[in-house]
């Protein structure tokens, strides 16, 4: 390949239009580093999106250095014209060298044939497509493919395409085009995979809506796909559209009945919605699939206390300390059991809770009220006192611990 800068495919990879600085250059490699950064890349994609990122900033480092080595430290049009006809001719002279070597193998070729005519049985053919999407960003739709480059030598030549889509002209990888056959309909994978693509960059960009919306799409193409159907859930939930997540986690439970996770999202969706029975149902079908998991049981107790049977919370929450307590599940269930009246069971799970976390200025303030109507008055002043250590800001525990104080037994110093 020849060695002479062409200016003008540089500033078709980053999409800039001469006059242009070094600044200019700069904000169009960011430009172009959020558009084609490998993470943002389809599955089976991330190569050719890191190879064509590695293009980009070559061209940016090629113009960024020739911005400042020109007067003014302006790369202007005329140059550009100047630089592409200068690499047309070298191109054309390397393409000259190139057609006189296939010459030469044709005729090798043709003696070849005549001598050993069954040596190779393989046709030798072409095809050229002009319609095309880009599979990393399919919501662009289907473009018109209005020329291929090529950049780079030996081992590292990249090829790429510029395409003119409906949002613009867009300068894409060649490995990321679809060439699309209008003559035959898309295989139903293939649909699904290029609106989950367009709904994981809707949903990178907080525009859940439409997301929802390509998801939607994508389940039409496929309605028993999991992998969809949960992505519809969380992009319906994040839209605040609750009854169509609702309708989404419902489908997603039917496809995958064996797992908790569809019950778990059920469970929160519902709890949001404001119907707890529902909640409650789903938080027991989810306990029920990972009965090792004690988050699940403490969540049903949370629940349960809502509905206001707090027997059964105090039975699950106890079933949850039992596999792996936390401070949160320990002190739902002190709540659970102030309710029932059992005042030695909250105390039992307070202590626990402060054994648990030593500086959770939460777990103190609640063994001290919990302490507080017990007569153990000197072990709730200290654990007031521990709570205001770590939280001085508590207003109500402060007035607690005055009221305290006041009510402790004063004693005359010895003599």
């Amino acid at each position: 390949m020849s060695n002479v800068l062409d200016i003008e495919q540089s500033t078709l990879l980053l999409e800039l239009t001469p006059p242009f600085d070094k600044r200019d250059v700069q904000l169009a490699r960011r430009r172009q580093a959020k558009v084609w950064h490998p993470d943002l890349a389809p599955p089976g994609k991330q190569a050719a999106h890191e190879r064509h990122l590695q293009a980009i900033n070559r061209a940016a480092d090629q113009l960024e250095q020739l911005a400042e080595t020109l007067r003014g430290g302006r790369v202007s049009a005329s140059a550009v014209k100047v630089s592409a006809a200068a690499a047309r001719k070298a191109r054309a002279e390397e393409g000259q060298r190139a057609w006189e070597a296939e010459q030469r193998r044709q005729e090798a070729d043709k003696d070849r044939k005549v001598n050993d005519p069954f040596s190779s049985q393989v046709p030798d053919h072409s095809v050229v497509h002009r319609y095309a999407r880009c599979l990393s960003y399919p919501e662009w739709g289907v473009g018109t493919v209005s020329g291929i480059y090529f950049t780079g030598e030996d081992d590292e030549i990249q090829q790429w395409a510029r395409v003119s889509f409906q949002p613009g002209i867009r300068t894409v990888p060649a490995g990321s085009l679809q060439f699309v056959d209008f003559s035959k309909p898309d295989p139903g994978a293939d649909r699904v995979e290029r609106f989950m693509t367009a709904a994981r960059h809707a949903l990178a960009e907080q525009d859940y809506k439409l997301a929802a919306q390509r998801l939607i799409y994508a389940r039409d193409a496929d309605p028993d796909n999991s992998a969809v159907l949960r992505l519809m859930t969380l992009a319906f939930w994040q839209a605040d559209n609750l009854p169509a997540a609702a309708r989404s986690v419902r489908d997603w439970a039917r496809v995958e009945p064996e797992r908790p996770a569809p019950q778990r999202f059920a469970s929160r969706i519902y709890e949001q919605m404001g119907a707890f029975d529902l909640a409650v149902e789903a938080a027991e079908r989810a306990a029920a699939l990972a009965p090792s998991d004690a988050d699940a049981w403490e969540r049903i107790g949370r629940l349960t206390l809502r509905t206001g049977d707090t027997e059964r919370a105090i039975e699950v929450l106890e079933r949850a300390r039992e596999l792996a307590p936390t401070v949160e599940g320990l002190l739902d269930l002190a709540l659970a059991n102030q309710l029932a009246g059992e005042l030695g069971g909250e105390l039992t799970a307070c202590e626990q809770a402060t054994v648990l976390q030593r500086d959770s200025a939460v777990a103190w303030s609640r063994l001290a009220h919990a302490l507080a109507r017990s007569d153990r008055t000197s072990d709730a002043i200290d654990a007031a006192k521990r709570a205001l250590k770590l939280e001085p800001e508590d207003g109500e525990l402060s007035l607690l611990l005055d009221a305290l104080l006041a009510q402790q037994q004063r004693a005359l110093p010895a003599a």
